[in-house]
């Protein structure tokens, strides 16, 4: 009995389901004002609820990735979601008690959960099923994720004005949880040795490239790897810079060029398209270019950027040069997953990813953190964003380094192969 293989590309839709529903964590702003005149809670304890939920994102992937590698996407992708809509539904029931202990384990913890497996589960398996096209295709799902807030936030504000904060947490987690079981049930991995439709015959013509990844290693042997943490610090410079400058935008835009709060606020809504722009548009770019290439570009546009952002008085161009960091800070997301595919291969690709998210874990609190603290400090935000862009110049020393290490693992591997060769002909010929 032939087996029948699913289409990718519904594949990939299934994977911007789960993104969608997930990423709308990046919408939590819309409660911070309601529960704080509710409850009288502050600005910051509230803000610690979707500071937990990244903390237990970062968690949860690298804890869970074994987990996604032995059952599978679909199982995966379930369990993601079931965690998750009891999550945002169980906010509700922490909003009508008043609870905000119960709010941190339902949102933060519980959501938190759902967050990190949901956000991992598909993305490993896209990898899989484009091996032509690895970086659009988690471009793709990760560009669900960085759009999922634009998509959530007038849905969020609507439901708070017509039918409360609590019944707005019941209603989106009934809705999340019944688009991520649907999108998971089409979730699989495909079969062994699956490639496109013709792209064998490509390859065997010359008309189309497959790059042999560097290596085929188990999560456990690839954190014992020197690209292993080039990768994870990499990532952590690149979010801890970008999420500062997310949580600090709208201030910024205020302080730097004078734009008024509703300006800037309608600023930062504008870049959030730019960031999940960023997302299909880098990852694609990766493709054609390569992933450290992408990455040292990154790197060279923000060191730039952010040394000159704090003297940009010009209204335009400061938005234009935040817009391309926006793109910076997603495309380094959507770029990771294929990275990884690279220089360890797919066999536990899941898992190693949610080791290297854990860079997005420590990145999501030191970032915003840092940029806070040195507002109260200096009065200004200008004094951080010179902080990182030095620290853009150690991720491009770091992203030249790796370099010499995925050289010689190439020289390494293609000595192997000539080897093979050899010693196949010397055995045909003895």
């Amino acid at each position: 009995m032939v087996q029948k293989v699913k289409n990718r590309w519904l594949i990939a839709a299934s994977a911007v389901g789960i993104h969608i529903s997930i990423g709308s964590v990046y919408a939590w702003s819309n409660f911070t004002t309601p529960l704080t005149e509710q409850f009288g809670w502050s600005a910051k304890q509230v803000q610690l609820t979707f500071s937990l939920a990244i903390l237990f994102l970062g968690l949860s992937a690298a804890f869970l990735g074994h987990f996604v590698e032995k059952y599978g996407p679909r199982k995966s992708g379930l369990l993601a979601a079931a965690f998750f809509g009891v999550g945002i539904f169980g906010s509700g029931f922490a909003v009508n008690m008043g609870s905000l202990p119960l709010l941190y384990i339902f949102y933060g913890a519980l959501g938190g959960i759902g967050l990190g497996l949901g956000y991992i589960a598909p993305v490993s398996t896209l990898v899989k099923w484009f091996p032509d096209r690895r970086g659009l295709a988690t471009g793709l799902a990760i560009m669900g994720f960085g759009f999922a807030a634009a998509i959530s936030s007038p849905v969020m504000n609507s439901l708070i004005i017509s039918v409360g904060t609590a019944n707005t947490f019941y209603i989106l987690g009934i809705a999340y949880f019944v688009v991520m079981v649907a999108s998971s049930l089409y979730l699989e991995k495909p079969p062994v040795d699956w490639a496109p439709e013709g792209f064998k015959e490509k390859v065997a013509s010359g008309k189309a490239k497959f790059k042999q990844d560097l290596s085929q290693l188990t999560a456990n042997e690839a954190i014992k790897t020197p690209r292993f943490y080039y990768l994870w610090l990499m990532l952590f410079i690149n979010v801890t810079c970008g999420i500062a400058i997310l949580s600090a935008a709208k201030p910024l835009a205020v302080e730097s060029i004078g734009l008024t709060v509703t300006e800037a606020a309608a600023l930062v809504g504008v870049l959030g398209i730019f960031n999940g722009l960023g997302r299909i548009g880098w990852a694609s770019i990766s493709d054609y270019i390569g992933r450290t290439n992408t990455y040292t570009t990154f790197f060279v546009l923000q060191i730039v950027l952010f040394a000159v952002l704090p003297y940009t008085e010009q209204v335009l161009l400061f938005q234009v040069m935040l817009a391309i960091v926006y793109t910076c800070y997603g495309g380094g997301f959507s770029s990771i997953p294929a990275y990884i595919g690279d220089l360890f291969g797919t066999k536990q690709l899941g898992a190693i990813h949610g080791y290297i998210l854990t860079a997005w874990a420590a990145a999501g609190l030191a970032g915003p953190m840092f940029a806070a603290w040195m507002k109260d400090t200096t009065g200004s935000y200008a004094a951080s964003l010179t902080f990182f862009a030095g620290l853009f110049v150690i991720a491009l020393i770091i992203s030249m380094v790796i370099r010499k290490d995925i050289k010689k693992l190439q020289d390494k591997n293609e000595a192997n192969a000539k080897n093979g060769v050899i010693a196949s002909k010397n055995f045909a010929s003895s």
